[in-house]
């Protein structure tokens, strides 16, 4: 509430009404080890609370925090149910090492799987971005910290709350339009023509007939015998040779759409939450059970999860606190095998890529499934389709005779106890101490089956593959506080100690040769593939310490100070020292200010500090390896496997962050802030020549900074009994650059990324457009010659493929301009409520893959975009799609002009609910009644419809599940 002064006069009764603080500059944030206010914190962070949280229904928390706060970037991540988003704080510290932020789930380092969190039981989530806020956690803060609070009980009466939500999913992007049957036939005559005239020298008038015999063969795309022909006449009459035009007269008998088989249009998603709260001043417990069952857009595909949480928070003596929570899930995921890959097994790539001509299953000579004797359709597993349509596989079959299969049991657990004063009388005045211990275990069981009857396992009788894969971390702390008041002054020491310890044991068998399909067990295999297992330890010990300062509510200044020691190094690079120190000024306490009255808080902050990365992976990369086998008949050997480098050490985070805070007409909140982050000693596996037997090693190379500019704002535009609206608004600048890669070279080239030194990180290294030959189609590039000294010369037209491919330049990068969030809450005459959340990201580019490889198939049978229907076709076509021309795939370098711009408008969710009036309710024994409907992932506008520019930080796209729009109806009940 608002503080209200009243002046003491003779009177006996003071009518005094306090009016709610709109904006409490008095907000305590949960930070590292501890707690600290929001007016007196020197460093960058921002709180996302319950309220915010449950607008998304997410079975990761990860994907809930989009859009949300300024220099948090995600993904999208992909459609796949229970997947979660990749999120960077700050820009990217490594390049091949990890970019991800430390989660700490109440006080201690989390281990565990995200999905197995229930979001329900999430009170709040901080995300530390700088130095000064994450420094504590030293060498596992460096890429930011995301600290998550659980619900606790509380000192009230016992209450419970139901949740309960049933919706249904479907595409949030649709996909690529593709050729119908006809315009697939026709395209494919193209491409025979072309390679005839253009590749083999073949006279034009000769090369039509010519083309159609070839769509004839045994390698062309109606298979062999013409059994792929889905009209109903021969091919010599179906197809004109001069202009490739199928026929009009003839009838089509059958159009196959593979993606629309695999689709679950109908997936559901359904979840049932129960939470029961309550307690005393001295004892409280809190105690959750929930279920999730969420289908997923791919068939067979989807995600299960029952969890519970209980906790309990007890105080026997006001200077003796104790308590803790356990949390119990277990998940069941049906997933996509290979997702992203080209691989067949991946059934939403080779789904897209079947062209209409291919049954999904056997059909008679009139286009009519041919059924079993039991009155089913069976499988068309295209023994005669060329290559490009999957020869002896079926996507749709996949689906269901395959299986992809992960259960998780997860355990986590967090108990602590704190000692007021030490118990000991008043000379412990403000002395405590705290110990902390906490647990996070997994047990994983993963399934891979191959049926024995077709696709990958069909020449060996079948595999099947099982993982088992245990994990087991603990972290034990022991923190000794001070805190004193001084009259104006005021101080806070904190002192601790850190013990962390992870180990992972993994086994896992494969067998092939099963006399039937559908055996999930090991035993019927009759031959043993492979059997294997590993166990891999990591430990981190730390002393840390910190000394925050106050004057007068005015001056503050915060110094922190941490040391690690890692097992991932050598003993003599084994310790690490990461520091901070921060100041803040709140200017809106100097008398000079107290005429302003519209401005409630200003503060001008700045901190800087170093933090460390030991990321390199499960195995030490200081370490030699050695694989062992029996590869001499009996006689076993070692064979080195990886170099030691006993030299490499941290990488470090040099942080630097100056900012604004400011609280307007206690209605608006504004921040602005200004970041620097220089990572040098990069952590990276180095490539080497191959001749040496090895393809890298790791090391520390190189320099990268980030820089960039947040602006964020939370506006409580109207606060009135029947109409209240508020805003959010963040923004985010990033710019990345190389600074320094190696003093061996400056660029390291993979495929068609680069890294190099004044570029960003995974530019994109391309050949470069000059557009489509009038003339022949072509298409044209931008080449250039080496001079003496090595550097490229002018730039001349060539339609050279190979000489392009050595011509490359860098074409920008997925990094954008900006990037962030908005969104709006509104409540309408108390009873009703209506609120949206969008994201916005401008500049960077994509390489769409599925796209790309639609435009430019590479093999026979493959369906193609339906923009090829722009391509040259004749001498004299302006375009910029080039021919259409079989065995071009493998020699058209990717070019600049297939990226495509990266910005996008995404409406993340709308929901509206309403809240029956407590009048209705009071006599019935419940507190309260809200239903509501949502939809997230509503719509997403960018560049190129059926694109997914949020998919990683890459930007280069892959073949992997879409994400999902889910629309759904939920209620709400409180006792």
């Amino acid at each position: 509430m608002k503080r209200e002064e009243v002046p003491v006069t003779d009177a006996m009764v003071y009518n005094v009404t306090l009016e709610p603080d709109v904006i409490g500059v008095d907000e305590v944030m949960v930070v590292a080890y501890g707690t600290a206010k929001k007016e007196s914190f020197t460093g960058s962070a921002q709180v996302v609370d319950n309220e915010m949280l449950q607008k998304r229904p997410v079975a990761d928390i990860s994907k809930a925090l989009e859009g949300q706060v300024a220099g948090v970037q995600t993904t999208s991540g992909t459609g796949q149910p229970g997947e979660g988003a990749e999120i960077v704080i700050r820009g990217f510290g490594s390049i091949n090492s990890s970019n991800n932020p430390l989660y700490v789930v109440d006080g201690v380092p989390f281990d565990g799987n995200l999905n197995s969190i229930n979001p329900g039981d999430i009170e709040s989530m901080t995300i530390l971005k700088d130095a000064s806020a994450g420094a504590l956690y030293g060498s596992r803060g460096a890429n930011g910290v995301v600290v998550i609070t659980t619900k606790k009980g509380q000192s009230k009466e016992l209450s419970v709350e139901l949740k309960a939500t049933y919706g249904f999913s479907n595409r949030a992007i649709k996909p690529y339009e593709t050729l119908g049957t006809a315009d697939f036939i026709e395209a494919s005559f193209q491409g025979y023509k072309n390679a005839l005239i253009y590749t083999d020298g073949v006279h034009p008038d000769l090369a039509g007939p010519m083309a159609v015999d070839a769509l004839r063969g045994s390698s062309g795309i109606f298979g062999a015998n013409e059994m792929y022909n889905p009209y109903n006449m021969p091919v010599s009459e179906l197809i004109d040779p001069q202009t490739g035009r199928v026929n009009p007269s003839a009838k089509l008998l059958y159009e196959s759409n593979w993606l629309d088989e695999v689709t679950n249009d109908n997936a559901t998603r359904q979840e049932y939450q129960l939470f029961i709260n309550g307690g005393s001043d001295n004892s409280q417990v809190y105690a959750s059970v929930a279920y999730l069952k969420d289908e997923g857009l791919l068939k067979t595909t989807d995600f299960e999860r029952i969890s519970g949480r209980i906790g309990a928070e007890l105080t026997p003596k006001n200077w003796f606190k104790y308590g803790g929570n356990v949390n119990f899930s277990k998940t069941e995921t049906n997933y996509l095998g290979y997702d992203g890959t080209t691989s067949n097994s991946n059934v939403w790539y080779s789904a897209q890529f079947m062209a209409p001509i291919y049954p999904v299953y056997l059909q008679d000579e009139n286009g009519s499934p041919i059924l079993s004797e039991t009155g089913e359709k069976q499988f068309d597993y295209g023994l005669t389709r060329p290559s490009g349509a999957n020869p002896n596989w079926n996507p749709v079959a996949t689906l269901y005779e395959d299986a992809y299969e992960t259960t998780a049991d997860n355990l986590s657990g967090r108990f602590h106890l704190n000692l007021l004063g030490i118990g000991l009388g008043s000379s412990f005045d403000g002395v405590s101490f705290t110990t902390n211990v906490g647990f996070d275990y997994i047990n994983t069981n993963q399934t891979v089956y191959w049926n024995p009857d077709f696709g990958n396992a069909a020449n060996i009788g079948g595999y099947l593959d099982k993982t088992n894969t245990r994990s087991l971390s603990y972290t034990i702390n022991q923190l000794l506080r001070y805190e004193k008041d001084f009259g104006k002054h005021s101080i806070k020491v904190l002192a601790g100690h850190e013990f962390y310890k992870l180990t992972i044991n993994e086994l896992e068998g494969s067998k092939s040769g099963f006399p039937y399909s559908g055996i999930k067990e090991l035993a019927p295999g009759s031959t043993t593939s492979g059997l294997t297992s590993f166990e891999d330890n990591y430990s981190i010990e730390s002393f840390l310490s910190n000394v925050t300062y106050d004057f007068a509510d005015r001056y503050y200044l915060s110094a922190s100070f941490r040391t690690d020691g890692s097992s991932r190094f050598h003993k003599d690079f084994r310790w690490g020292n990461f520091w901070s120190v921060g100041g803040s000024w709140r200017i809106s306490e100097e008398s000079f200010m107290q005429e302003m009255t519209f401005i409630d808080n200003l503060k001008l902050k700045a901190s800087y500090g170093k933090q460390g990365n030991d990321n390199i992976g499960t195995y030490y990369g200081w370490q030699s390896l050695y694989n062992l086998d029996w590869a001499n008949a009996n006689l076993n050997g070692a064979l080195l496997s990886s170099l030691e480098n006993t030299s490499i050490k941290w990488e470090e985070n040099n942080n630097f962050n100056v900012g604004v805070d400011a609280v307007l007409f206690d209605r608006f909140d504004i921040s602005f802030e200004y970041y620097r982050r220089r990572t040098v000693d990069m952590l990276m596996e180095k490539p080497m020549a191959t001749s040496l037997g090895f393809d890298s090693y790791w090391a520390n190379v190189g320099e990268m900074l980030n820089t960039g500019f947040e602006f964020n704002a939370n506006l409580n535009i109207i606060t009135n009994p029947n109409f209240v609206w508020n805003a959010n608004l963040n923004l985010t600048t990033l710019s990345n650059e190389i600074v320094e890669l190696d003093g061996e070279t400056d660029q390291i080239v993979n495929g068609n990324i680069i890294q190099r030194k004044g570029a960003e990180i995974n530019s994109y290294y391309l050949a470069q457009s000059a557009g489509v030959d009038p003339a022949t189609g072509a298409q044209l590039y931008w080449v250039y010659d080496l001079d003496a000294d090595g550097k490229p010369g002018d730039s001349y037209l060539s339609d050279d493929f190979q000489k392009a491919s050595q011509s490359k330049r860098i074409s920008g990068s997925r990094i954008p301009d900006f990037y962030g969030g908005f969104g709006s809450n509104f409540k309408i005459y108390k009873n009703f409520d209506v609120s949206f959340m969008t994201t916005f990201s401008v500049g960077g580019e994509v390489y769409e893959s599925v796209y790309s490889n639609l435009m430019n198939p590479i093999y026979i049978g493959t369906n193609y975009a339906a923009n090829v229907e722009r391509a040259w076709r004749k001498p004299g076509d302006v375009t910029d799609i080039p021919r259409i021309q079989n065995g071009t795939g493998f020699s058209r370098p990717f070019t600049d002009s297939q990226l495509i711009d990266a910005s996008y408008f995404s409406i993340k969710n709308i929901t509206v609910g309403y809240t029956l009036p407590k009048t209705i309710l009071q006599n019935v024994g419940i507190e309260s009644v809200r239903a509501y409907v949502a939809v997230d992932n509503l719509a997403i506008f960018s560049h190129l419809d059926g694109m997914n520019p949020q998919f990683d930080f890459t930007g280069t796209t892959d073949f992997s599940y879409t994400p999902v729009r889910t629309s759904l109806f939920g209620i709400e009940l409180k006792f």
